[in-house]
């Protein structure tokens, strides 16, 4: 009786191994679109209302439609500089690696930037008015709530104008 049991046992969780097994080899890696190591992310370009010499990846969501969520990466190098300017949306920040430095306000001053290392964390909430500068190569982490604006207080910064 006891064989019995085992045995039967013994052939479900076979079977059930099998299933799974099966499962993953018809979904091949479906997580290979949501889940990013550092080696995989999709560096590019910015779009034209970034000054060039960064990077960007988008890694969820099109912060540029109408709606929905959105996260994306900004890698710039030693001291990159972004001007004074506000979006109509909150911005939630995170450094990833190096130290960024932020301000408040309509002008650059780079003498009241505070410095926030890798693992800081922000949020910017709308019309807030900020600039900010890389110290070293920088990666941040910004996610919200699309579409993702960029108004610069002097639209002469505005580097798709240039």
């Amino acid at each position: 009786m006891k064989q019995n049991l085992l045995l039967t046992l013994s052939i479900v969780g076979v079977l059930a191994f099998a299933g799974q097994l099966l499962t993953i080899t018809a979904h091949p890696a479906s997580h290979d679109n949501n889940a990013f190591t550092p080696t995989t992310i999709p560096w590019g370009p910015p779009p034209p209302f970034v000054a060039p010499g960064a990077q960007l990846a988008v890694i969820e969501g099109n912060p540029m439609a109408a709606s929905g969520d959105y996260t994306i990466r900004l890698k710039m190098p030693d001291g990159y500089k972004i001007a004074p300017h506000w979006h109509p949306l909150r911005e939630n920040v995170t450094v990833i690696s190096g130290t960024f430095k932020v301000g408040m306000g309509d002008t650059f001053d780079k003498d009241k930037m505070g410095s926030f290392p890798a693992g800081s964390f922000a949020f910017l909430d709308p019309d807030m008015h900020h600039y900010a500068m890389a110290s070293g190569e920088v990666i941040v982490q910004v996610h919200g709530s699309a579409p993702l604006q960029f108004n610069y207080v002097n639209p002469a910064d505005d580097p798709s104008k240039k």
